[in-house]
């Protein structure tokens, strides 16, 4: 019977695929039989990934891409379009941030994380993009942005700017391409488990308690329920879909509930 929610046979390209939320989505679309490419700026971050799918009889490739560096992305995409013969969804699950008060944020801090989270999401779905046009072929785009870029975060003002930035770029994009047939959506986590976000963001129990309190379901994501909604906006069952973001964040909890 077909299966609407089939990833097998495609070939994904992850950005940031091999640490946290990008290693489960790499994971979950390699047990699914899809084809990987995932990059990283660091090498080093993909090794685990890639021997992991490839022991357990996946097909993984890996490079080494600054998604700021436009030439390095173009190669990205055309390493995927050579190895695979061609690319089916490109995943933008790359990002950066630290905190600190807006006020102590230098101009050059700012930009640096900007250019990380929103330009090189441009420049990743622009590079992807043009080879699909010429060649007259649909395509699928998902973008991370974050539960920092729908209701802000105090601290982060520059990642939080740029993750709104890069829901906006989304909505845009999709309509631009939409004639193309190329769908462009986005998701926006909330809390996930992940080692570097939990000790960065929740260092204790008492902060990991409020931080899970906060959700109408009371407790901190898994990446996987990153990765699953990944899946099914790149399967053929969210072929009606573009230009949304899908926020994956446990629920909102009103202020009138919370003891």
């Amino acid at each position: 019977m077909h299966d609407p929610f089939s990833v097998r046979g495609k070939s994904v390209v992850v950005t940031g695929g091999g640490t946290g939320i990008g290693a489960v989505i790499t994971r979950e679309f390699a047990a699914r039989g899809a084809k990987l490419l995932v990059a990283s700026r660091d090498t080093e971050h993909l090794e685990a990934v890639v021997t992991e799918v490839r022991a357990s009889g996946g097909t993984i490739e890996s490079i080494a891409v600054d998604v700021r560096d436009a030439t390095q992305v173009d190669a990205m995409i055309a390493r995927a379009h050579d190895t695979f013969g061609g690319l089916d969804v490109l995943i933008n699950n790359h990002g950066a941030s630290f905190f600190k008060p807006a006020t102590e944020i230098t101009p050059n801090g700012f930009a640096t994380i900007v250019a990380i989270n929103l330009t090189g999401t441009f420049l990743c779905s622009t590079a992807a993009a043009r080879r699909w046009i010429d060649a007259g072929l649909a395509g699928r785009i998902i973008n991370m942005s974050s539960e920092a870029g729908v209701l802000g975060a105090p601290g982060m003002a520059h990642y939080g700017a740029a993750k709104a930035g890069v829901q906006n770029l989304t909505r845009t994009l999709a309509m631009e391409w939409a004639q193309h047939q190329i769908l462009v959506n986005c998701i926006a986590p909330g809390p996930i488990e992940t080692p570097e976000g939990s000790a960065r963001t929740w260092p204790t129990e008492e902060l990991r308690s409020l931080v899970a309190r906060s959700t109408a379901l009371e407790r901190i994501g898994n990446p996987e329920e990153i990765a699953w909604p990944c899946v099914f906006l790149a399967s053929e069952a969210s072929s009606f879909i573009t230009g949304q973001t899908l926020s994956v964040d446990g629920g909102p909890r009103s202020a009138l509930f919370v003891q």
